[in-house]
């Protein structure tokens, strides 16, 4: 994978089965909603990467779970995996990378723009919002 950037993304939902989203404030997609993740640092592996990413840009703790088929873009090697999160009362704060972060139901999230093939690949995975 020469060339590639390694990423991890977080699917995190909340007790009621809301999906944690963030507003990227830094290309690519700048503006967009997606979930919570970023660049793998060296000597880190993918489950430790997104422990960290989503406690920078949203302030939640979480437990990586489950590795999903991992997705492409251009640049970057993205591998999401589905997190749980530490504790039932969270209300995510946006940090580091992101201008905003919720938690999201089904309604809300189909009025957002989301990333390029987001909520396609969430549904794919049975992974959108449940209520």
């Amino acid at each position: 994978m020469t060339g590639l950037v390694a990423c991890v993304g977080g699917v995190v939902h909340d007790p009621a089965g809301r999906l944690l989203l963030v507003r990227r404030a830094h290309d690519p997609d700048r503006g967009s909603w997606s979930v919570p993740g970023g660049r793998v640092e060296p000597g880190e592996d993918d489950a430790t990467a997104v422990v960290r990413e989503v406690l920078e840009e949203t302030g939640l703790h979480v437990v990586a779970g489950r590795v999903l088929v991992p997705a492409g873009a251009p640049r970057y090697e993205v591998v999401d995996l589905v997190c749980e999160l530490v504790g039932t009362a969270a209300t995510p704060v946006a940090g580091d990378d992101a201008e905003a972060a919720a938690f999201v139901d089904r309604a809300t999230l189909a009025t957002l723009r989301c990333t390029p093939g987001l909520v396609p690949t969430l549904g794919g995975w049975d992974l959108l919002p449940r209520c």
